[in-house]
């Protein structure tokens, strides 16, 4: 564990040191309520030990700043309080000020041993809980078949571009997918080839995407979204372009096609450079809009092909 402590007196942080020291843990120290809550933030601890008396701002104040920025970072980090004064209604502030235990100074170092054991299977479990919360997030933001982003994270990644496009000026581009005549070929096939065809078209998808930002999503049945942000329609159209050309090297047997003997995706492309005035639901209903135009244009002059369209 890194146990933060808050201590101004010199013989103290010496003895608390040396017993946190002891019992394996990392310690960084403190010497005011201020700069307690700069190391707060600077070195994120597992634990923070807190003297209520101290000078620049007190350790009652230090915890309620503490506790603050502990909720607002959605954490909990435990704070124990340490005085030379048991008085009731000293242990009462502590407490209310966010404080989850306290300790009377001379700190005994069986006691300390003891709340520093009990804390660090908090923080175990803390992190538990933590790596069990992104595993559902994750969850959350993917498609259960073919392991891309889901229709849910789509909407939010392609919302959060809109913004960032305004805030940059910068254009946003947007690729609606659609895999050629794929009713058939689920039906003459069956649906777990079905399945697996939409697994090998998703992965390729997701191979041809070459920066971090940009995002390929199953945008429902057999129908998939690229978000591709700071994206101009000339780029969007030959990343595209390389996209179809991708899913057609496949060479995925397509007996039922009318477009070729193998898988085929048509794509419709669309861009647009938002302002800071602009409302960014109707941005985003008017840019799948313009793609879903292309996409029906690719589709009419007969698949395996696309088209664009400049929002």
């Amino acid at each position: 564990m890194k146990v933060l402590l808050a201590e101004d007196s010199r013989t103290n942080q010496i003895l608390i040191s040396a017993y946190i020291e002891e019992a394996g843990h990392q310690i960084v120290i403190a010497e005011n309520g201020q700069q307690a809550i700069d190391l707060f933030l600077e070195v994120q601890p597992d634990l923070v030990l807190m003297d209520i008396i101290m000078p620049v701002m007190d350790g009652i104040d230090a915890a309620t700043q503490i506790r603050k920025i502990s909720i607002r970072e959605d954490e909990w980090t435990p704070i124990i309080f340490l005085s030379g004064i048991s008085d009731a209604n000293d242990i009462v502030r502590a407490i209310d000020a966010g404080g989850d235990d306290y300790l009377i100074k001379p700190v005994d170092a069986v006691v300390l041993n003891a709340k520093l054991r009990a804390m660090e299977r908090i923080a175990n479990m803390r992190e538990e809980l933590k790596k069990a919360n992104r595993e559902l997030r994750m969850m959350s933001m993917r498609d259960g078949l073919t392991g891309i982003a889901n229709r849910r994270h789509f909407d939010e990644v392609l919302s959060k571009e809109i913004k960032r496009a305004m805030r940059l000026k910068s254009a946003l581009s947007l690729v609606l997918c659609d895999i050629d005549f794929f009713k058939p070929y689920n039906d003459n096939y069956g649906h777990q080839s079905g399945d697996d065809c939409l697994k090998y078209v998703a992965r390729t998808m997701a191979k041809t995407l070459n920066r971090p930002g940009d995002v390929v999503a199953r945008y429902g049945g057999e129908e998939f979204g690229i978000v591709l942000p700071e994206t101009e329609l000339d780029g969007a159209i030959s990343l595209a372009d390389a996209t179809r050309d991708a899913i057609d090297t496949l060479g995925l047997t397509h007996d039922y096609s009318a477009a070729a003997n193998h898988i085929t995706i048509s794509a419709g492309v669309a861009t647009v450079n938002p302002s800071k005035t602009d409302d960014v639901k109707i941005v985003a209903k008017s840019l799948i809009q313009a793609a879903d135009k292309a996409l029906y244009v690719a589709k009419e002059r007969g698949r395996n092909q696309v088209s664009a369209e400049q929002e």
